[in-house]
């Protein structure tokens, strides 16, 4: 485990920060009374990590596994733990902001019905999707009506709708199959099963749907007022999803960094496949960010995992994830320049001690090695490999 800080209690009281209660029992059926969420399963990470499982892991499931409804900020809640993602509710002055609305229509309607237990019967009057991966808009009938017959605003990045059908119809089926080996999602939940993605628990099973955006973000800087809450946009796209954006609540003092900046190592290519990522623009992104918006920031939250508080150490936060992207991509090209294979490189890279020994920089969901092989195929891609020049 090298010189990781396992007496470092800070990502455990972040995560437990500004809870308010959990949903009893923490599982979610359907209609027909079929389980499409059981947090509960996840109970034996109370336990010592046994040595069935890497210690690591362990510590970032015993996190992941936290649910309930969560105070971030005054007016910011999460439910967390009841999908894969997270969702994010900002109250406005009529209703509340729905931000990602899960994988599946019964979690996100669970999440809203917790919420409202403790907040109020407030209605839903916008819905914002961060990007273009189901996690992240699947639940929408269960927040908005099918349809939105009310008409409610319904945000998301540019291009959004286009990437969320490229990747999740045309070749959802394939996709969907080879995510199954991705996150073990069949296992039993156990020691030595299912102990977690490390990005979430896995997925909920539930039904998936889709409400098309009808006011879209274009720009960085794009501001836009939503029952009477002011948002300040960031367009990342080709990061962590070919259409997505950061964006930040001047008067909450809070940013919203989707899934661009999350407590692991994310993947430059996923398993289940999925277009390469740009570790570069991504990096660039994550600079752009502090630049933009850490001076107005005191605590930033994204949809997977447990937000950061405090102006420094959101900055060294996103630094830190900026130099993990940007590292890997300039070493990889610096070896590929030097002839090496992306196989090659890929077992010659490790990362240096300030980015090894930080928690939110570790491999949980993606790794170092695959990383390297995605950013040398972005460079030189296969469909090249076999170029005969004169």
């Amino acid at each position: 485990m090298g010189d990781l800080a396992f007496t470092d209690r800070t990502d455990f009281e972040n995560a437990d920060r500004g809870f308010v209660a959990a949903l009893t029992p923490g599982v979610v059926r359907d209609a027909d009374g079929r389980v499409v969420w059981d947090n509960d399963a996840y109970a034996f990470l109370d336990d010592p990590c046994p040595d069935t499982a890497n210690p690591s892991l362990w510590r970032q499931s015993q996190l992941c596994a936290r649910q309930g409804l969560y105070e971030v900020t005054g007016g910011v809640y999460q439910v967390r733990g009841l999908d894969l993602s997270n969702m994010t509710l900002v109250e406005g002055d009529r209703g509340v902001i729905v931000i990602d609305p899960l994988v599946s229509v019964e979690t996100a309607a669970a999440a809203l019905a917790l919420y409202r237990e403790h907040r109020g019967d407030r209605p839903v009057t916008g819905l914002v999707y961060t990007h273009s991966h189901v996690d992240h808009f699947g639940g929408a009938e269960g927040v908005v009506e099918p349809g939105n017959p009310g008409g409610v605003p319904i945000l998301a990045p540019e291009g959004f709708l286009e990437q969320a059908v490229s990747e999740n119809v045309y070749a959802g089926t394939a996709m969907a199959r080879r995510g199954v080996y991705h996150t073990g999602a069949l296992l039993e939940r156990g020691p030595s099963g299912m102990i977690g993605t490390g990005l979430g628990q896995t997925a909920s099973l539930g039904r998936v749907s889709l409400l098309p955006p009808n006011r879209d973000v274009t720009s960085t800087g794009q501001e836009e007022v939503l029952d009477g809450v002011r948002i300040v946009f960031q367009l990342t796209p080709g990061t962590e999803a070919p259409a997505e954006m950061n964006f930040h609540f001047p008067a909450h003092r809070a940013l919203c960094l989707a899934e661009n900046a999350t407590h692991n190592l994310h993947n430059v290519l996923t398993l289940r496949g999925a277009l390469v990522r740009d570790s570069r623009a991504w990096s660039r992104y994550l600079d752009e960010a502090i630049t933009l918006f850490a001076d107005g920031t005191d605590v930033a939250f994204a949809s997977h995992h447990w937000p950061t508080w405090g102006r420094d150490n959101v900055v060294a936060f996103l630094a830190q994830q900026r130099d993990l992207y940007a590292y890997l991509h300039d070493q990889t090209l610096r070896l590929l320049n030097q002839g090496y294979t992306g196989v090659e490189i890929a077992e010659m890279i490790d990362l240096p001690p300030a980015l090894a020994n930080a928690w939110h920089a570790r491999g949980y969901y993606g790794s170092v090695s695959h990383n390297v092989k995605a950013i040398y195929q972005q460079n030189i891609p296969l469909s090249n490999s076999n170029v005969q020049w004169a």
